[in-house]
């Protein structure tokens, strides 16, 4: 039986990671023998990530453009260059049967050359509104998998699959494990919990937005587990009810990021978070009543649009920053106080879940490569 080999490219956040190493794990399912590399951007978070899930890596010296004219601007065709030229080493030495990019700067350079070299090559597409690298790409890409509706205009649609995002296995039985999410938290089982989720590195607004509202939480009897991001802990470690005198903010916990997701979505009744693409697709699964508060720091806006696509099936509820102040105590009250709302939201946005991404992902690939 022929021995295949595969290279994975995506990076620069965790929602470009992780589908790549899911996608990676599921093809080692399929082929155990295989032989699979990761290209990533050098100086980038997937230089540790993709090690840790057990995956070799090579960097490419590659950064993406800024808006405005800046040194790194101006090193940007030089970076280009070098990045297309380690790629078409690479490819050569490693000889894929076929390259899959799931978005980051590092994979345009590694899909371009692998489509000069007429290797079949596969982009997965995580958001509602592509970015830079994938549209360019997906002119001569074999196939895209895309997580959302609507995507002709940006792709050629017959190269288009619906599929989904990957998400983490772990979640797909989680009503079995609210016993076990409270107790390994240490949550009062007789209180409703709320999941605050900034995302990897933190959200400066939603950070200052749970600090401001603390105890308009704790007065509505809502314990609350706050994942404030790493960049953020220090200055929010105060609020943990571990650092404080005994009972003032008793019912809240601040970590720096959660080591178990499927438990504490077990446990958890309400959920703040923002709208990375990963995010979305997690919580679509998890199927809790969720508001969303899109960062409107990132290319295109393309949080607030994969949230309005939750939003608009009546899925979830939609924040946007500047609403914060006027609307959010009275949005929060609204949701934990009407049952039939809480349900409604449960239901219409686990209607948008997609269990099998991973896998149907994989069989695209497959289809490819026979």
């Amino acid at each position: 039986m022929k021995k295949y080999k595969f290279i994975l490219s995506g990076g620069g956040t965790g929602g470009h990671i992780y589908p790549a190493v899911a996608i990676a794990n599921e093809l080692k399912t399929r082929f155990p023998d295989a032989e699979i590399l990761f290209v990533g951007a050098q100086d980038k978070m997937e230089m540790q990530k993709v090690p840790q899930a057990g995956y070799k890596i090579e960097g490419l010296w590659i950064a993406g453009l800024q808006r405005k004219l800046t040194l790194q601007n101006l090193m940007f065709p030089f970076k280009l260059l070098s990045s297309l030229w380690k790629s078409r080493k690479i490819i050569k030495n490693f000889q894929p049967d076929a390259v899959i990019g799931t978005g980051g700067f590092a994979s345009g350079p590694l899909l371009q050359v692998a489509n000069s070299c007429n290797i079949p090559t596969v982009i997965q597409e995580q958001n509602s509104y592509p970015g830079i690298t994938n549209k360019l790409l997906s002119k001569k890409a074999n196939a895209i998998c895309v997580a959302y509706e609507n995507l002709e205009r940006f792709f050629p649609k017959e190269k288009i699959v619906f599929t989904g995002n990957p998400v983490r296995q772990d979640l797909l039985d989680i009503d079995s494990k609210r016993e076990e999410g409270i107790t390994y938290f240490k949550l009062d089982a007789t209180k409703k919990t709320l999941l605050v989720l900034g995302g990897s590195l933190g959200a400066r607004r939603v950070n200052q937005l749970i600090e401001k509202e603390l105890d308009f939480l704790l007065a509505n009897d809502i314990q609350v587990l706050w994942q404030c991001g790493k960049l953020y802990y220090e200055d929010y470690k105060k609020y943990d009810g571990g650092f404080q005198q005994p009972n003032t903010y008793k019912n809240v916990q601040v970590v720096a990021f959660i080591d178990r997701m499927d438990l504490i979505y077990a446990a958890a009744d309400f959920v703040i978070s923002r709208a990375g693409a990963s995010s979305v697709s997690e919580l679509c699964l998890v199927g809790k009543p969720t508001i969303f508060i899109p960062s409107p720091n990132v290319a295109e806006d393309h949080q607030t649009k994969n949230a309005k696509a939750i939003v608009d099936k009546n899925g979830a509820i939609l924040l946007k920053e500047n609403e914060l102040e006027d609307k959010f105590e009275t949005t929060f009250s609204d949701l934990i106080s009407n049952e039939n709302l809480q349900n409604e939201l449960s239901q219409n946005i686990k209607k948008l879940a997609k269990p099998d991404a991973t896998k149907d992902i994989v069989e695209q690939i497959i289809k490819l490569i026979k």
